[in-house]
């Protein structure tokens, strides 16, 4: 004859804690090993680049922003193809032909790359600017991101000055504030006038600031095409 178990209610109770911790541990052991895959993986994450047209320079001068040099389809804003993530890269590893292969997105491995088109369809010769603002930055990766602009086949890589030297860095221009990584003015835009930018973006490895203290770091910018110069407070 078996023997008879008897299992007794506070078995059972002390069966239901040791089950609840251990679903617990599980857990929390999960979301670190998750957790620390993201750290681990991601140098920086950016959302989608967008430019936009001042509405003075789109209804009273006629200015039109388009990213298809055939069709013109004339908007009042653009919008690049995210890269949700980003690792550092040498600038060295940028396509030379990068502003004359493509129009629109033409996104790489961890870099932003996006042309358009600038036209003046009025009567009036007019000025107009153009910056790069800055809208977030997290863990400090705005010190090793570089943008990288073609204006017309003119190239310009503008850099925040080195934390280390407080000096701008090589070969760059250095950012224009906290709040604007470019300001600049285009002058003498006549009627007729087609100007072509392409703009790249990305996080510069060879930077003395691009060190692991930017893991998990974060930036996100987008462009403005105005009529009058904005003060930015610094």
């Amino acid at each position: 004859m078996a023997k008879e178990v008897i299992v007794k209610a506070s078995t059972i109770e002390k069966r239901k804690k040791r089950y609840s911790k251990t679903k617990i541990i599980l857990t929390i052991i999960l979301l670190i090993l998750i957790f620390s895959f993201i750290i681990l993986s991601v140098i920086y994450k950016g959302g989608r680049f967008t430019i936009t047209l001042d509405q003075r320079l789109a209804l009273d001068n006629h200015i039109v922003i388009y990213e298809d040099s055939v069709i013109k389809e004339g908007k009042r804003k653009l919008a690049a193809r995210d890269l949700e993530f980003m690792d550092n890269i040498s600038i060295d590893w940028i396509p030379t032909n990068i502003d004359t292969e493509a129009e629109g997105s033409h996104n790489g491995e961890n870099y932003i790359a996006y042309t358009f088109y600038i036209e003046n369809e009025g009567e009036e010769t007019v000025n107009y600017w153009y910056s790069i603002v800055i809208d977030d930055v997290i863990k400090n990766v705005d010190e090793a991101t570089r943008v990288m602009i073609f204006l017309n086949g003119e190239k310009t890589v503008y850099a925040k000055i080195n934390s280390y030297t407080n000096e701008v860095e090589e070969g760059t221009v250095a950012f224009s504030s906290k709040e604007e990584a470019v300001l600049e003015q285009r002058k003498n835009f006549q009627p007729g006038d087609i100007d072509k930018f392409t703009i790249v973006i990305w996080l510069e490895g060879d930077d003395p600031d691009c060190t692991d203290n930017l893991l998990g770091g974060e930036i996100k910018m987008h462009m403005e095409i105005r009529e009058e110069y904005k003060e930015t407070n610094e």
